[in-house]
């Protein structure tokens, strides 16, 4: 992997990554020439335990413009700076002009409950210069330099003492809110752990604790002993609707064998895992030929500088629809009771999933 990073007109910073030596002639754009000057708190909510960011920068944010007013597509027209350079480079990753944590954040105002500056960073991760493609489209090799990407930009982001957590996810489609069309990713890096990989961890450490192995890898062998919603499996990674999926079509991807960051990923590991990636986007795009939305979220450790043979890096996949025509809705017992309802039994749609037949090496048309 070859990296080449730039300083945005803005003041922002950006890093160039390829597979190809990058050129140093490349000039970096931004949209505007005026510095982000944004200044995100955290409010603490005493009934959840939890703090909530407030970032009222974020309402004048780009939403769905029109294809020729691409903010992500590769800079062409000077009259119309984008955020992406024109160059040869795969992929691009940039501090985000409208972000819900900076790590200059200051001076929180006071309140009547407990307040913080939102000390962390948000970076936008652009998969490709295409603007059609997606991550079913991109090559197995595209696919595992995002991963060497998402696993260098959680070694920088984690070398700041302020992050304590680093979560790289994908949005994908209109029903999950998505704003620009383009292929991206986004990167948000906590001054605390979140509330979910929090308690995800705490069951891990629990787990190991009292058996000395991992729980997701324990898990693991157990899907794959039942062999009933496995959706992809190698050697060394695997994909597979979970017994206990909260969504109809959720899937998880991880590596067999338990890895903490995405930085222990070895070469077979990660190549895998690109693999099942791409296997898992393509049944999603095939199953009713057409783009399919979901949330991609990976977790990993955290960045706190201690050893967590607990943790296992896995992305989880949480598809919206329910069936072709019906989104699923968090409603009442999922938002108010924080209890999943899922209307239909994983092994049904894991079945659906494995009947979809996917060709990793052949060319998908945007």
């Amino acid at each position: 992997m070859y990296s080449h990073s730039l300083l945005k007109p803005d003041g922002r910073q950006m890093t160039l990554y390829s597979r190809c030596p990058i050129s140093e002639a490349i000039i970096a754009t931004s949209p505007s020439k005026e510095p982000v000057r944004a200044n995100p708190h955290l409010r603490w909510h005493p009934l959840r335990g939890e703090w909530v960011a407030y970032a009222s920068h974020r309402q004048g944010r780009t939403f769905l413009p029109p294809p020729e007013y691409n903010p992500l597509a590769p800079s062409r027209n000077p009259d119309f700076p984008t955020e992406l350079p024109v160059g040869k480079y795969d992929v691009a990753v940039f501090q985000n002009r409208f972000p819900s944590m900076v790590t200059t954040a200051n001076n929180p105002p006071d309140c009547i409950v407990e307040t913080l500056p939102a000390n962390g960073a948000c970076e936008v991760v652009v998969f490709t210069q295409d603007a059609r493609a997606s991550l079913s489209s991109l090559t197995v090799e595209h696919l595992d330099l995002i991963l060497q990407v998402w696993s260098d930009r959680t070694e920088v982001l984690g070398k700041n003492p302020q992050i304590q957590y680093v979560l790289p996810f994908e949005n994908k489609g209109v029903e999950v809110g998505v704003t620009l069309h383009h292929p991206h990713g986004q990167i948000y890096a906590y001054p605390f752990i979140p509330p979910v990989p929090a308690q995800m961890l705490e069951q891990q450490q629990r787990y190991y604790q009292e058996h000395k192995r991992g729980l997701l890898a324990d898990l693991i062998e157990k899907e794959i002993a039942d062999n009933q919603r496995i959706i992809y499996e190698d050697e060394d990674a695997i994909a597979f609707v979970p017994v206990c999926a909260r969504y109809p079509y959720e899937v998880w991807v991880a590596p067999k064998q338990a890895v903490a960051t995405f930085s222990d990923l070895s070469l077979e590991q990660r190549w895998g895992i690109a693999k099942a990636l791409k296997t898992v986007t393509l049944k999603y795009d095939g199953l009713w030929n057409r783009p399919f939305p979901y949330l991609m979220s990976w977790f990993q450790a955290p960045t706190d500088g201690l050893a967590h043979p607990e943790a296992h890096l896995h992305a989880q996949f949480y598809p919206p629809y329910r069936t072709s025509d019906r989104l699923k809705y968090l409603a009442g017992t999922e938002l108010a009771a924080g209890m999943f309802a899922n209307d239909a039994l994983p092994e049904e749609k894991a079945k659906e999933l494995q009947a979809v037949n996917v060709n990793l090496r052949m060319p998908v048309s945007a």
